[in-house]
């Protein structure tokens, strides 16, 4: 096998098991020790793993954050496909929870006409909400200024008097160990209550959020249904823990 059908297989194994051995690789791969140890050298000095005692793991990378601004125009169309398919989930009568970001947000042209309540933290989300007449509640707390969202303590207690038939994250990141993470402690704080507060949490990514890791964590995968465009089969895999309402883009 050539050296790059080797290191293929290794970075496959690690995406699905999270470790491998250096035994396992010698067996599967039929050759030396040497050879398999200076394969994971190689790796590593790639950023592709990293080497442990026995073996080696996966490298899980920390993302940090955008602004809002930054974010908006980033897979825009990607971005409008997953948010028409959010949108379509919604009835009339619901009471439902925008999260802010900017997928979420795209929501809101495809909710004109529901007969709805939407509650949310996302300063643009309100204000365009109410351009489009539909009834809104927005949350009281500091406003943080690189995402335009209401954080605080006194945003997550008014929250806690609300019950929504739907919840509708945005998310920084996903890992299929780690779960769903957000750089920020107090956003993490306010995704965390609206999971609690609703009957049908949702988080609306495209695949660049994905094998990601960032600061604080909100949940287990579990805990939500993923809405998202195609996934790579890898992705694939990792979403196996939990329902994928996908959007064909083709």
């Amino acid at each position: 096998m050539l050296t790059d059908e080797r290191h293929a297989y290794i970075i496959r194994q690690i995406n699905q098991k999270n470790t491998v051995t250096v035994q396992e690789l010698v067996d599967s791969l039929n050759h030396s020790e040497s050879t398999i140890r200076r394969d994971l050298s190689q790796l590593e000095s790639l950023g592709k793993l990293i080497r442990i005692h026995g073996g080696a793991k996966r490298r899980v990378a920390v993302s940090t954050e955008d602004t809002m601004e930054e974010k908006t125009v980033k897979n825009v169309h990607g971005k409008q496909l997953i948010a028409k398919r959010a949108a379509d989930i919604v009835q009339d009568n619901e009471v439902i929870y925008l999260d802010a970001g900017t997928t979420t947000y795209e929501m809101i042209p495809f909710l004109k006409n529901k007969e709805i309540t939407v509650v949310t933290n996302g300063v643009p989300h309100a204000s365009l909400l109410t351009d489009l007449k539909i009834e809104t509640i927005l949350l009281g707390g500091r406003i943080k200024q690189n995402t335009k969202a209401i954080i605080g303590t006194l945003a997550q207690e008014q929250m806690k008097n609300y019950r929504f038939s739907r919840a509708f994250l945005g998310m920084n990141s996903i890992d299929k160990e780690v779960g769903y993470t957000t750089p920020d402690l107090e956003e993490a704080s306010m995704k965390k209550v609206a999971i609690s507060q609703t009957d049908e949490a949702y988080v609306l990514v495209d695949e660049s959020k994905f094998n990601k890791v960032s600061f604080v964590k909100v949940s287990d995968i579990e805990d939500c249904t993923i809405i998202t465009t195609q996934l790579s089969e890898e992705n694939r895999e990792l979403v196996k823990m939990t329902r994928v309402v996908e959007e064909n883009t083709k």
